[in-house]
């Protein structure tokens, strides 16, 4: 064997991520709110940039127009009518109808700030608020308590029944259900909340309810020696109980989405508007090019403000180029899917990447980076833009049906049926077909699962 060192040509292709491309890239996947955020960084990272300032002058304006109007309230005449405020509980307005800003909190409690503050109203000897306390913030978001008596009773080197006697006060506060270890207390302690008598429901809850779950109500009834319909009446009542009683503390948290494209149906066209009033517009300053072409070539001042305005503009071109690739993106979009426009999600046509990417002349990641996170405001609601990516089947005169446009009739063919009698997937495949959609019933089964919808067993009523 040979060993030693030789030099070798070879030619090969490699693709240089530069900084300024790698900027273009990440640019093009923010969404608006992103963008925002990091045009914002960068506003304070490079000097020579700077946020228009229009609309900064016409906030000033609007200040100083709100301040004219503070100086000419009668402050006396007021402070007079404040001791004719109203104050009632959950109240926002007063007797005449004006705003209550005193009765709006800054955020919602949580869980455990709630049953604290009914903890604390309780007669219990002090010594055992830590008991409670513990027991408290041992709860997870849904209600339930995480650690068992036991351990707590170890914890604190107290007595079992102790701890088992606190924690049943701690389950009598609202949210009913609360302090539960499992969902057939949770639903027992909120029957109890209700003061049901009818001791069957209590022993459908503690014996059947995984019956329940599967809809065996025949297997039920003959159980507790009762009608299928009573059984089907107490099912529905048990339904309607939380299964969760701390969700409500955390769910309140609103999310909103902030379009990045908006499309307007204007006459019988469509216009589209890129959101970018979010974020400032950038210009390069002007005392920083006064400052360029007055010092000399080879200072170091003119070598550092050649770089930020170098990087300053192709940050500004990134922006633009994002706000133009998106734009085709959408344009191209409802061009093809304009009967889904027109006619509604039933219409929704199978699309790929590839189609939009060679419409557009660029790289399916490209458009893939456009449309990923992003939302497009429509006259029938917001939407994904990847919500019009999808596959589907060919129907029967040749035409693409996309998967949405599938699940849209398979739920109002379910939606359709007898509750006595439901539809199996065999029959929904045969009802598909009839509307000219050839597809398999495993493929039936996978689009009910995803969209939520039970098998036809547990869907039917008595």
């Amino acid at each position: 064997m040979r060993m030693g060192f030789n030099l070798q040509l070879e030619q090969s292709q490699k693709l240089i991520m530069t900084p300024q491309l790698q900027q273009a890239i990440q640019i093009l996947q923010f969404n608006s709110l992103e963008l925002e955020k990091y045009i914002n960084e960068q506003l304070e990272k490079n000097p020579v940039l700077e946020a228009n300032v229009e609309k900064e002058r016409q906030d000033v304006s609007d200040r100083k127009t709100e301040e004219d109007k503070i100086k000419e309230i009668n402050w006396k005449e007021y402070i007079e009518d404040f001791n004719n405020y109203e104050y009632t509980k959950g109240s926002y307005y007063n007797e005449e109808n004006e705003f209550n800003y005193e009765n709006i909190v800054s955020r919602e409690s949580t869980l455990q700030e709630y049953l604290l503050f009914q903890y604390h109203l309780t007669l219990l000897d002090r010594k055992y608020f830590v008991i409670g306390e513990y027991i408290i913030n041992s709860l997870d978001d849904r209600g339930y308590l995480m650690a068992t008596v036991e351990e707590i009773a170890d914890y604190f080197k107290e007595e079992k029944y102790i701890v088992e006697s606190i924690l049943q006060i701690i389950q009598t506060f609202d949210p009913p259900g609360v302090g539960a270890r499992t969902l057939e207390e949770c639903l027992l302690l909120q029957l109890r909340s209700l003061e049901i008598k009818d001791e069957k429901i209590y022993k459908l809850i503690a014996e059947y309810l995984p019956e329940i779950a599967s809809n065996k109500y025949p297997y039920i009834a003959k159980k507790l020696g009762v009608s299928i319909g009573q059984i089907q009446q107490y099912c529905d009542f048990i339904k309607t109980l939380e299964p969760k009683p701390g969700r409500r503390f955390t769910s309140n948290q609103n999310r909103y989405i902030t379009p990045d494209v908006v499309v307007k149906k204007i006459g019988n066209e469509y216009t589209i508007l890129t959101n970018d009033y979010n974020g400032p517009r950038l210009t390069i300053r002007d005392d920083y090019k006064r400052m360029m072409t007055s010092s000399d070539e080879n200072s170091d001042v003119v070598k550092f403000l050649n770089e930020q305005f170098n990087s300053a503009a192709w940050l500004i071109k990134s922006i633009e180029q994002r706000k133009q690739t998106i734009y085709k993106v959408a344009e191209v979009i409802i061009k093809k899917q304009m009967a889904f426009f027109e006619k509604g999600k039933k219409y929704l046509r199978p699309m790929t990447l590839k189609e939009i990417a060679d419409e557009i002349e660029v790289h399916e990641s490209t458009v893939s980076r456009a449309t990923n996170g992003k939302y497009i405001e429509t006259p029938l609601g917001i939407f994904e833009l990847k919500y019009f990516f999808s596959s589907g089947v060919e129907g029967n005169e040749g035409i693409g049906i996309s998967s949405e446009s599938i699940k849209s009739f398979i739920q109002d063919i379910i939606n359709e049926e007898d509750p006595k009698k439901p539809l199996s997937d065999d029959k929904v495949v045969n009802k598909l077909k009839i509307k000219g959609i050839n597809i398999s019933r495993r493929t039936v089964a996978k689009y009910r699962d995803e969209m939520g919808i039970l098998a036809s067993s547990k869907r039917k009523r008595y």
